[in-house]
């Protein structure tokens, strides 16, 4: 118990002084006495404070109660309530080591694995310390999206008492929210195995992986726990326009490592470089002079590019009377130069097999 001002003066001055506690605060003091309706603690200060049985009723069996003159630590969860009472909470002060644990390992963006307890139509709850986390049915990455009622909750049953990764998300005391993330945390494992994996890496290596999927730029596939990029000017020698029509997904393939970027986490990867360089032969098969046959393969300001059975592609610049062939079209061309080196090839269509854009 707090010591005694030992003149009336002392007292009024004491209590005159004494802080105004604000809601949240973590107060010390000693229990003064226990009933039916909760339980007075004595906190320094000019008003004692009040414990609701409900909030002592929160307090886990397994935890022993408070008894009278116990030194505990409270929660302030009202400084005046309408009766005039300091309302604090023993329950909400123990819980506040588990509010802290989960403010670091926000900050720190730590994963931590937990068991699922129980849920609701919304999603997971987790038991952390004390306190109860929510995850929401979006942060789960095995629960699939536009389930019905039922089947969602039966996809929600299943994940009960199965030991998962999560990242806490958010943590607000005052609003007794805790949220967790199971995708979060999936995804910063990946990339951090990605890291693990890159530290590993030398450009120029070749690796054997799995196409994990399909992008309009280029292919993502997975050399064993990171994901590398395929860009599609990377695929083959000739150009590609749909990566489809080079590989699918869960095809295993041979790639080189071209590009390392360790501080991004980023993996560029090559399979024409495993494949021969038709500009390296380009020389034996276009000399300037020769005629050759290929087919337009697409028109821009530059001219008519024309492309090769063996991958190697060349231009005919556009006409002053501003005819091209038609993409598309198979034609017949005369080589006017070539640059292996630069990878490039000059052209001029033969008169005998001019074409007018349409």
């Amino acid at each position: 118990m707090a010591e005694l001002p030992d003149s009336f003066e002392a007292l009024l001055a004491q209590a005159e002084s004494a802080p105004m506690p604000r809601r949240g605060d973590l107060l010390r003091g000693v229990v003064l006495s226990i009933d039916a309706q909760g339980a007075i603690v004595d906190l320094g200060l000019k008003r004692d404070g009040v414990i609701p049985r409900v909030d002592l009723d929160r307090v886990p069996t397994a935890d022993s109660g408070p008894r009278v003159g116990d030194k505990v630590a409270v929660m302030v969860v009202d400084p005046l309530d309408g009766d005039g009472n300091l309302v604090v909470s023993l329950a909400q002060a123990r819980e506040s080591g588990d509010w802290l644990d989960a403010q670091r390992l926000m900050e720190s963006d730590a994963i931590v694995e937990a068991v699922p307890s129980g849920f609701n139509r919304g999603g997971l709850i987790v038991t952390f310390g004390r306190l109860r986390g929510f995850v929401p049915a979006s942060h789960l990455t095995d629960l699939p999206r536009g389930l019905d009622e039922e089947t969602r909750v039966v996809h929600l049953k299943q994940m009960v008492g199965r030991r998962m990764p999560f990242k806490v998300i958010e943590v607000d005391p005052q609003r007794q929210r805790l949220v967790l993330s199971e995708r979060k945390a999936i995804r910063q494992w990946r990339q951090d195995q990605k890291g693990r994996v890159i530290s590993e890496l030398k450009e120029g290596e070749v690796r054997k992986g799995v196409v994990t999927s399909l992008r309009e730029f280029g292919v993502f596939v997975d050399i064993g726990g990171a994901d590398g990029l395929i860009h599609i000017s990377e695929l083959a020698w000739q150009r590609v326009e749909d990566p489809g029509q080079v590989v699918h997904v869960g095809q295993e393939v041979e790639a080189v490592i071209i590009r390392l970027d360790r501080q991004s986490n980023r993996i560029g990867l090559s399979l024409k470089r495993l494949l021969p360089n038709p500009w390296q032969q380009a020389a034996e098969h276009y000399a300037p002079g020769s005629v050759c046959k290929g087919r337009v393969t697409r028109q821009t300001g530059s001219g008519s590019y024309v492309a090769f059975s063996d991958g190697v592609e060349g231009v005919i610049r556009p006409s002053e009377d501003g005819q091209a062939p038609a993409s598309g079209s198979e034609i017949e061309v005369r080589i006017l130069s070539l640059d292996s080196e630069r990878e490039r090839l000059e052209l001029e269509l033969l008169p005998a097999t001019e074409h007018v854009a349409e």
